[in-house]
């Protein structure tokens, strides 16, 4: 389910909560954190323009799966988690 963002690739850092993109991938949190240190999970990080101006999407890719968060510049959860295979 894509998130409905209208966006530009960015470069600013948006925190988010570690355990909801971890339950997202199915990992469990330490495993998700290994595997964040070790650059085995990738994020693409976009931010929002027009209307959207202000919201970021932030995509973890892990193999084949992969979660989206739509944030609002504090790293709070402004939709539910996007998840799937691709």
């Amino acid at each position: 389910m894509p998130c409905p963002l209208d966006t530009a690739l960015c470069c600013r850092d948006v925190s988010v909560e570690d355990d909801a993109v971890a339950h997202a991938l199915g990992l469990a949190l330490d495993a998700f954190r290994q595997l964040m240190r070790a650059r085995r999970i990738s994020i693409q990080c976009e931010c929002g323009t027009g209307g959207d101006e202000g919201l970021y999407r932030a995509t973890f890719y892990y193999g084949p799966h992969y979660a989206k968060l739509l944030v609002d510049g504090g790293g709070h959860m402004v939709a539910p988690v996007a998840t799937g295979e691709g």
